[in-house]
């Protein structure tokens, strides 16, 4: 890689904390399973003075998506899930549906849930989904009490906005999908994580909830219009607690998880090789080939593009985005190169080809892939 090339990534970044369109970032590149380098600038907590480093907890909320992913894959791998299995046979509440909903339409968004809304052509589903998002909301900021199964049950009375398998539409999907997990493997959410992808990998920093000895490592979020300074946000969003100082009941499989840099980084490093870190093996390599190759049908393709035109040149599949037209996109990538991002900023890039690894972390509202998104990838990938 080009190394002085990579160095104008410290000016992007230092340029966006500036000029208030961040607060804090941080960014590490991985090439052939070499650190090429690691940024940082601004603030993990402005009013304290307190740096966006290495140690720095955030909050990955949609970041969470490919870990669920992953965790359903490793279920697939053993046969005890099936792409196409009805869910209704895990979740019964669900037989009550008049539509089939399969793994896969949970894995692919096709599922018709989504993360409801109140415009004026709003189905009624959406409608009852915003209503039970801001039910989750008010339970998270008390010692909350309704539960990853309760949600998925809950969801399973309100009728999808679509026929599942028939459209596109970002939600709530991977939520359901953790409670699926829950009933297939017998544990607790966030046990099987952490026993089949966080203690194997290393990731120690990585849950539900920030612990009270690691409180001070937790990163504020900040709302940044690029004018004024950045203000501190300290409201719940999608049910996920804005202080992630308990744990709680319900565990997102689309939005609850926080990580750090090097937390997450493992996690990507298992997947570029081939589904192993450091002699843990946790996902076999045709397994993350097909991650990196699947792609949705002609017409779901339109949809979603339809949908999320910012995505011009991905598909989605497994709850991640998949480039399927590098030329499209607008940012410089591969063919192949899969990942996600949040709705604070985080973001991940997994490149087989190239064996590249991307990790970008920040907390900023209304985030998900935006410019300074763009500028990171435009100068990594220059750099090769």
């Amino acid at each position: 890689m080009d190394f002085k090339h990579l160095g104008n990534l410290q000016k992007v970044f230092d340029d966006a904390v500036r000029n208030n369109n961040v607060a804090g970032v941080n960014c590490v590149v991985v090439k052939d399973n070499k650190e090429t380098g690691y940024w940082q600038a601004g603030f993990a907590d402005i009013e304290n003075k307190k740096l966006f480093n290495r140690g720095t907890i955030c909050r990955l909320y949609s970041m969470s998506k490919p870990v669920t992913a992953v965790a359903a894959w490793i279920l697939i791998e053993r046969g005890l899930l099936d792409l196409k299995a009805d869910i209704s046979s895990f979740i019964t509440s669900f037989k009550n549906q008049k539509y089939i909903i399969t793994v896969q339409d949970l894995l692919n968004m096709t599922s018709g849930y989504t993360y409801g809304t109140f415009n004026d052509d709003s189905t009624e589903g959406e409608k009852q989904t915003s209503v039970l998002i801001q039910k989750l909301n008010e339970d998270c900021m008390k010692k909350s009490s309704i539960s990853t199964l309760d949600i998925a049950e809950e969801l399973s009375r309100i009728e999808p906005s679509f026929c599942p398998g028939t459209d596109y539409a970002y939600g709530l999907s991977a939520d359901i999908l953790g409670a699926v997990i829950e009933i297939v493997s017998g544990m607790k959410f966030s046990d099987f994580l952490k026993k089949e992808i966080f203690i194997p990998l290393g990731m120690n920093d990585t849950d539900f909830y920030v612990p009270q000895e690691k409180q001070h490592r937790l990163s504020s979020v900040y709302k940044c219009d690029g004018i004024t300074n950045p203000v501190k946000f300290e409201k719940p969003n999608l049910g996920i607690q804005p202080f992630m100082d308990h744990a709680p009941s319900f565990e997102s499989g689309g939005a609850g998880l926080c990580s750090t840099i090097d937390d997450y980084l493992k996690f990507c490093l298992m997947l570029v090789n081939g589904g192993k870190y450091n002699s843990k093996r946790i996902l076999q390599k045709k397994t993350v080939e097909y991650l990196s190759s699947a792609h949705l049908p002609l017409k779901l393709q339109e949809k979603f593009e339809m949908r999320m035109p910012h995505f011009a040149g991905y598909t989605y599949c497994n709850l991640m985005r998949v480039a399927v037209k590098k030329g499209e996109c607008f940012s410089l990538t591969e063919n192949g190169e899969f990942g996600w991002d949040g709705w604070l900023g985080p973001y991940m890039s997994v490149d087989l080809k190239n064996s590249l690894v991307i990790v970008m972390l920040m907390q900023k509202t209304d985030a998900g892939t935006w410019e300074l998104t763009r500028k990171m990838k435009n100068i990594v990938y220059s750099s090769l």
